[in-house]
């Protein structure tokens, strides 16, 4: 519960500094005129609303199961998320392109340049501040991992999406500053409309990146393969259980896991004994690994899973490599 916390502090930090970073720019924007600035305003506006959707959609997702969704309600933090991608690309992308295209279309002089800048630099800092933070708690999560590596195996979309939106929105401010730092020194205001478009090309890039990953996590994604190791560890130490033969865990929360196991009983246990098993197995699970919620256990001989996989069923193996059926000779 301590990382889910962690990610809010992410997110309410994020959101204080988009609002006042939004209203400054916006006043910026009026001053000057500035088509860069305005896309900069509409950016910070956008991350603002991304950052109120994603804690409703972790105040969502604490709801507890009920009749209607059994498993409860954890996949709607990924829902939201996917929609903050697609507002980030429709919003974000899509009006700062519009405005650099009718600023090239249509040059205006920019007034005032010298309150872009001030705004700018300002806007640096509280982005800034908000991106420390966001790191700090992605590398936490990330358990030593390389960023890369660490962002494909979060199950955490607040964190990483602040950390991506606070990082294009200070590359958003370097290519404004850059645009209107040209357009002063050229003359041509073109140069203006051209930043602005820049401006959307990042964004789009971004809002893909973090579409693609929570479409994977939208849909069920694995949970970390270590969970998936350790569970079979458990199950070898219960006392009537031969053997796991393969496990299946699906992601539906941060802190919210499915686990699927089929297990091989001994052969001379009884059915009261089996129950008994089956019960040991699930509270010390639970014990050691609390984001399991729920888990099901199916009796399965290993000749069993043998013969689904030769007729080409697949499964997940016990150490959680996806297994599948050999091919047949040609």
């Amino acid at each position: 519960m301590a990382e889910k916390s962690g990610s809010q502090v992410v997110v309410w930090v994020a959101l204080a500094g988009n609002l006042a970073i939004a209203a400054v720019k916006f006043f910026a924007a009026a001053v000057s005129g500035s088509a860069a600035m305005l896309s900069e305003g509409v950016h910070s506006l956008v991350d603002t609303t991304n950052e109120v959707l994603l804690l409703y959609g972790q105040h969502r997702a604490k709801r507890p199961p009920d009749a209607t969704h059994p498993l409860g309600y954890g996949r709607e933090l990924y829902f939201w998320s996917f929609v903050v991608a697609l507002l980030i690309f429709a919003l974000g992308a899509g009006v700062s392109a519009y405005e650099g295209w009718q600023h090239l279309a249509h040059p205006k002089p920019i007034e005032s340049p010298k309150t872009v800048f001030i705004v700018l630099g300002v806007s640096a800092v509280f982005e800034g501040i908000s991106w420390i933070v966001g790191v700090r708690e992605f590398r936490a999560q990330a358990g030593g991992r390389g960023f890369w590596d660490a962002f494909r195996q979060s199950k955490d979309p607040p964190t990483f999406m602040v950390v991506f939106e606070d990082s294009a929105a200070l590359a958003g401010l370097a290519v404004a500053a850059a645009g209107t730092a040209l357009a002063l020194a050229t003359g041509d205001t073109r140069w203006d409309g051209a930043a602005s478009v820049l401006i959307a090309a990042i964004l789009a890039a971004v809002a893909l990146i973090l579409a693609r990953e929570s479409k994977a996590l939208l849909i069920g994604e694995r949970a970390d393969p270590a969970l998936t190791q350790a569970i079979c560890a458990i199950g070898g130490a219960v006392d009537g259980i031969d053997a796991v033969n393969a496990v299946a865990t699906v992601q539906l929360a941060p802190d919210q896991v499915v686990a699927n196991l089929s297990v091989e009983f001994a052969d001379a246990l009884t059915a009261p004994r089996i129950e008994e098993a089956v019960v040991a197995l699930e509270d010390r699970i639970r014990a050691d690994h609390p984001e399991v919620t729920a888990v099901f256990v199916k009796p399965q001989t290993a000749a069993e899973v043998a013969r689904r996989q030769a007729r080409g069923e697949g499964g997940v193996a016990a150490d959680g490599r996806p297994e599948r059926a050999p091919r047949a000779a040609q």
